[in-house]
């Protein structure tokens, strides 16, 4: 061979490794697989002196063959330098948690080679090393709390089954009495000095949402019928002495009191309160009240706002709590002197998981906007939020591109002005019309915020634009709105939804030929409801969707909630029901429909979806129905997660003409 073609080859060589490398980085979308590589952080938690955080970080192993994931604990310093993981092996760690004097760091975790291990209060030294047991519980450690004082834990935990129960369950002779075998969850005391724990509070009841007064002496806790989620807006706010005393009821209503927080001095102590019974549709307002008992002040009472757990400044003259406002979250301070109420800190997007520092200087939290996943955010007063946390650097090594995400603004029937969250398809072009997709959000009592969601890009990077509209009956826009669509389900929401879709064709965005719904949950029975009211849709998805709210009355487990909405059970509301059940209008149904659930739905029970398929095959509608075996209301396993996208996009792909295109 010559030089010349030696050379030739050499170069070409280069050329071919150059275009591959290219190839290989070159941009690309987000694709149902790519969605549960998405790692999260939670639970950041502030050292007593402000120089650490904890946070817990999940991951999913994707080689492996059950695509598990591990949840664990990392350490990180207050400017984002020294980021350590701290805990390893295939335990889950959750609840992290630094003693009062930031010696140890605590977290709760289920170790050991029986197959229904425990999860137990574990405890490390700070500057590392292996963890040990702490308690050695019958039953698995929910949550914990330090004394302030540093002397012991206060921990909750499910009252054991008697040893004849278990017997009888073993022998499956276990036949359960409805409304009469609850398990409850009790306050117990571990002492650290001891290493001894004895339950706290006895009886038929269960116990949420602890909190330790600042002399370690008593406890305030919420106080249920029962664990049942059609108990959950039964609490009342009770006390007891830690060191002996019975316990006494500070405050009760008909409605939910929760979260107790004490005042830094001690003096009071703070909760929500909702005096109306089983319902959350109303605000909270808050209410301070001595431990000694007596008429609490009420605050907040004129604030078209909810309110959420009580924070206390240290020096016990602010109250704050985070809440949504719109299409974002935000923090929100109240004077406890003035009453008077300012918006805090907050930039936008989705902010949870707040922990305000020992001295009040510092907040850190979890923070989401619309162009990345959620990271460990803090800031000092007067700074800047600096982010702690890159969790998901590989979308950024990846080049993979998301869609922008914008927050819009459309008038309804009515004249009243209705927000959405608009996320534009990967490339887009301005003038150039799309397939569409609306999603209306769950609830109804929720919102859609301008923050990361990973099947909305999946669907931008398959060439969609979403509309994802908050209709009446949304939060994040005062009482008044809430309560708009109550008995006015299909009715209210719906005008907003399709007003909606009229808007995003009036600017271009979406070609009214190709027109797509779907939802979960409230968004599933939209979903249901739209598409036995217009044809407009080329197809429609209705997941985990209410169809029948006659029957739904008495198979779910929030039966409260769904009566609030409706003036009574459907014994005594049967017209109410009938007329706002998308069951009712069946006959009505023209574009092809895709329903999903699971299960082991016990929100909204699978004969939902069930009753509904009937009554379309029946009729001779075009309907096809997919039973996710194992899974809840919320799905949880891999690949049933990442099965579901894919059924979406090419049910919606064969019906617009737009075949999926990020799949790997």
């Amino acid at each position: 061979m010559s030089r010349n073609c030696s050379g030739l080859t050499f170069i070409l060589g280069i050329l071919v490794a150059v275009s591959a490398a290219t190839a290989q980085n070159a941009p690309r979308t987000l694709s149902a697989r790519d969605t549960l590589r998405l790692n999260v952080v939670r639970t950041p938690q502030p050292s007593p002196d402000g120089q650490w955080v904890l946070y817990t970080l999940t991951t999913r192993d994707m080689d492996d063959e059950d695509l598990a994931a591990s949840t664990h604990l990392w350490r990180i310093r207050s400017d984002g330098s020294a980021n350590h993981q701290l805990t390893q092996g295939e335990d889950d760690i959750r609840s992290p948690a630094w003693s009062p004097d930031g010696q140890l760091i605590a977290f709760l975790a289920a170790r050991g080679n029986e197959a229904e291990a425990k999860a137990q209060l574990h405890f490390m030294r700070a500057d590392g090393g292996e963890a040990w047991p702490v308690t050695e519980h019958a039953e698995s450690v929910t949550s914990f709390r330090f004394a302030p004082d540093g002397t012991r834990v206060l921990f909750l935990a499910q009252d054991q089954d008697p040893e004849e129960e278990r017997t009888k369950h073993e022998q499956k002779d276990d036949a359960e009495v409805i409304d009469e075998t609850y398990r409850m969850s009790h306050l117990w005391i571990h002492d650290l000095t001891r290493s001894e724990s004895r339950q706290l509070t006895h009886g038929p009841f269960t116990v949420a949402n602890p909190d330790w007064s600042p002399d370690s002496r008593r406890i305030a806790y919420e106080r249920r019928p029962t664990p049942a989620a059609n108990d959950r807006w039964r609490s009342d706010i009770w006390m007891v002495e830690v060191d002996g005393g019975s316990a006494q009821l500070l405050h009760e209503n008909s409605g939910s009191d929760t979260s107790p927080r004490w005042s830094p001095d001690g003096r009071t102590i703070a909760y929500t309160s909702n005096p109306i019974s089983g319902s959350n549709t109303s605000h909270h307002d808050l209410h301070l009240i001595s431990p000694d008992g007596g008429e609490p002040r009420v605050l907040l009472e004129d604030v078209d706002l909810d309110i959420s757990r009580p924070v206390w400044s240290p020096d016990g003259r602010r109250l704050y709590w985070s809440v949504g406002s719109g299409t974002a979250t935000e923090l929100f301070a109240v004077s406890v002197e003035s009453g008077a109420v300012r918006s805090d800190l907050a930039p936008g997007g989705r902010n949870v998981d707040w922990q305000l520092s020992a001295d009040g200087s510092r907040w850190t939290w979890v923070h989401t906007d619309a162009k990345w996943p959620a990271e460990i955010y803090t800031t000092t007063r007067g700074e800047h939020p600096v982010k702690l946390t890159d969790a998901n650097r590989w979308l950024r090594e990846e080049r993979v591109e998301l869609g922008a995400v914008e927050t819009v603004r459309w008038q309804n029937s009515d004249a009243l002005w209705v927000e959405g969250v608009l996320t534009k398809p990967v490339g887009y072009e301005a003038g150039k019309s799309y397939p569409f997709i609306v999603n209306p959000h769950g609830g109804p009592t929720s919102a859609s915020l301008e923050a990361f969601n990973a099947a909305t890009q999946f669907f931008a990077g398959n060439g969609y634009v979403v509309l994802q509209p908050n209709f009446r009956g949304s939060t994040n826009y005062g009482q008044a709105f809430v309560n708009a669509n109550i008995t006015n389900w299909g009715i209210t929401d719906y005008d907003d939804v399709m007003t909606g879709v009229d808007f995003a064709i009036a600017q271009g965005w979406a070609d009214p030929d190709r027109l797509i719904c779907y939802g979960w949950s409230y968004g599933g029975y939209l979903s249901a409801w739209i598409v036995t009211q217009t044809d407009r849709f080329k197809a429609v998805s209705a997941g985990a969707a209410l169809t029948n709210l006659y029957s739904m009355y008495s198979t779910n487990d929030l039966q409260d909630y769904l009566a609030s909405f409706f003036g009574g059970p459907p014994w005594t509301e049967t017209q109410n029901y009938r007329q706002h059940s998308p069951i009712t209008y069946a006959g009505n149904v023209t574009s092809p429909v895709l329903l999903m659930h699971g299960a082991s739905d016990t929100r909204v029970p699978q004969e939902q979806s069930v009753e509904f398929y009937r009554a379309l095959k029946d009729l001779g509608k075009e309907v096809s129905f997919v039973r996710f075996p194992r899974e809840g209301h919320g799905f949880a396993e891999p690949r049933h997660l990442m099965d579901r996208l894919r059924r979406y996009a090419t049910f919606f792909g064969e019906h617009v003409g737009n075949p999926p295109i990020s799949e790997n």
